[in-house]
């Protein structure tokens, strides 16, 4: 039986109990320390500059974060997807941009290359990303195309061994940093018969290393939200790389990162669970300092009522994503958890963030404020790895209800 320090999760070799193994606890108190410590009282400064504040960053690459789930031989730590999970959480709870740097730079960056990668492209690129020392995005995003890959009007073709690529992509995160040496681009590169006779685009997934001559990262985006994340659109005029580049097999691009998505959708979902319990433990802080009429707001019921309501939220939807973490590990189905754990933690998150604020009133709308930050920043959430109604979609659809 695996020894065990805190209750929280199944453990491996018990899926009716929920308890964290010992190496996970250690884990999730080390990185809500360096959040506590480190990321919380920087966020207002980085997030007041919209800077991704790299001096953090690579702190978090001498931690290991960035090389969590990966094998050491590609410079990871060896660990698993849960140990992912539970550190991205705890960064959330302090700075969601922050966080999200490191869930989108292992699950879209570092995942897509580990997964379906030849061992030169895992030799060439891991090491660095898997130390944090540099970053990696994914461009699937474009103007008429994310959800629906139908859209893709980014083309590549094989001339004399290269991938020649042109298109735009949009909305891609860690793909303009000082640090990023990587973008892998989803790409047209042919249209293919399906057996029902309809012909349907091909989808090619092609590593583009940063710089490339010809591919030119816009002006980071003026968000509502997430300032100090990496975020930019992309163009391609006649971007040239070897055919090499290939990442898994031609034609399976979309396939391939749906795949990947469905395992990120499982880190998202603990970001968002951060941000939640971000703004429950903010709540329950002023409701016990806050006085008014001679005793503290959290004695009033109604703010009372509230906050269990947000503790209520965060613990749904905490053992959705351990559940769908746990099912990874295992190597069972996890589209249909993966789904319900983000559905419910963004949600959580959004309401959680709407609550803080009410409960914080006017101090809860000055941008100092972590409860202001979360509530500007939690909407993205319902939106981002798929949306609220592309969760409702999947669900439907795995129960047997065709929603298209």
């Amino acid at each position: 039986m695996t020894t065990t320090t805190a209750i929280g999760t199944p453990t491996r070799d018990d899926m009716t109990g929920f308890e964290l193994p010992e190496f996970h606890a250690r884990l999730r108190d080390q990185v809500r320390d360096f959040a506590d410590t480190v990321v919380a009282p920087a966020a207002y400064e980085y997030d007041t500059k919209r800077e991704l504040p790299y001096g953090i960053i690579a702190e978090m690459g001498e931690m290991g974060l960035f090389g969590l789930p990966f094998p050491v031989e590609y410079g990871g730590q060896g660990r698993d997807y849960l140990a992912l999970c539970l550190a991205v959480e705890q960064l959330a709870r302090a700075d969601q941009s922050i966080a999200v740097t490191l869930e989108a730079g292992v699950g879209l960056g570092v995942m897509p290359i580990f997964r379906r990668g030849t061992e030169d492209q895992k030799q060439r690129w891991l090491p660095e990303l898997t130390a944090g020392k540099a970053l990696a995005g994914f461009g699937l995003t474009e103007a008429d195309a994310g959800s629906d890959a139908a859209g893709t009007k980014t083309v590549a073709e094989l001339v004399d061994g290269e991938w020649v690529i042109n298109g735009t992509k949009q909305f891609i995160t860690n793909s303009g940093s000082k640090i990023t040496t990587l973008v892998t681009i989803t790409a047209v590169t042919g249209v293919s018969k399906h057996p029902d006779g309809s012909m349907k685009k091909e989808l090619t997934a092609i590593l583009v290393p940063v710089p490339t001559p010809g591919f030119v990262q816009g002006p980071a985006y003026d968000k509502v939200g997430w300032h100090t994340s990496d975020t930019h659109p992309l163009t391609l005029t006649d971007v040239r790389v070897p055919s090499s580049n290939m990442l898994g097999e031609r034609g399976r691009g979309f396939a391939n990162f749906i795949q990947t998505l469905d395992e990120g959708r499982v880190a998202f979902a603990a970001l968002c669970t951060g941000a939640a319990q971000g703004c429950l433990e903010e709540s329950i802080r002023y409701a016990n300092s806050r006085n008014v009429f001679g005793k503290n707001i959290g004695a009033n019921q109604y703010i009372a009522f509230k906050i269990a309501r947000m503790q209520a939220r965060v613990h749904s939807a905490r053992l959705a994503y351990y559940d769908a973490a746990y099912k990874i590990i295992n190597g069972r189905p996890f589209k249909m958890e993966a789904s319900i754990a983000k559905l419910l933690a963004s949600e959580a998150a959004m309401e959680n963030a709407r609550d803080a604020t009410q409960i914080f009133g006017g101090y809860g709308y000055l941008n100092e404020n972590p409860v202001a930050r979360h509530y500007r920043d939690s909407k993205i959430l319902e939106i981002g790895e798929g949306t609220t109604e592309v969760q409702l979609m999947v669900i439907s659809r795995l129960l047997g209800f065709d929603a298209a």
